[in-house]
């Protein structure tokens, strides 16, 4: 079985850095190909739906997303149908990922959490349709694809632990609280209306 990795938390500096591209010809090295596996096991132990490289102290343009369907088994019809979440997402590696927003594409707000920083959960705006480009693990080349929903969500969150941001730099005013008070918040309840608590609080 392979090995979990540590999980860097907020303050390194890594986390704070750009990661490097991973020339094509290494792709297909052992030293790549373990990264890639303990990143895998990394995650589903967590457990989490994604994660980046520098998220393991390797500043290396690496991200894997993996939304099953035991984590959208968890949420309500109209959680799943708000967050537009509604199918799983099978396991997939990214490497030197790029990605755009879908042209048209709607920006949608809902709670997003880091393993980096644990315990913590905030409001992110973000595109609800994105297409990216990327070689899998494989070194195979894949051009621009859509991605809708929450994928899009997760894999825009990933895409900016490459370039040293955390989703608590793009948080909405006043929204960072615990994981408890997020769900305590949210649950029942539609996002806009969180929002508008929030203002009123203000």
């Amino acid at each position: 079985m392979m090995s979990t990795l540590p999980i860097v938390q907020i303050g390194d500096p890594v986390l704070r850095q750009r990661a490097s591209e991973v020339p094509p010809e290494t792709i297909a090295s052992p030293e790549i190909q373990t990264l890639i596996d303990q990143m895998i096991e990394t995650m589903r132990a967590a457990p989490g739906v994604g994660l980046a490289a520098p998220q393991v102290g390797e500043p290396k343009r690496i991200i894997i997303v993996e939304d099953p369907p035991l984590a959208i088994e968890r949420l309500n019809d109209t959680q799943r149908d708000e967050r537009q979440r509604t199918s799983a997402f099978p396991l997939q590696v990214f490497v030197n990922p790029r990605i755009r927003p879908a042209e048209g594409s709607a920006k949608t707000i809902f709670p997003e959490g880091c393993l980096s920083i644990p315990g913590y959960a905030g409001l992110v705006e973000r595109a609800l349709d994105i297409e990216i480009a990327w070689l899998d693990r494989h070194g195979v080349f894949n051009d621009w694809t859509l991605v809708h929903g929450w994928p899009a969500r997760i894999i825009q969150h990933e895409m900016d632990h490459l370039d040293g941001i955390l989703y608590t730099d793009k948080l909405l005013p006043r929204s960072l609280m615990t994981d408890d008070n997020m769900k305590r918040r949210t649950e029942g309840r539609s996002v806009s209306s969180l929002i508008a608590e929030l203002a009123r609080e203000a």
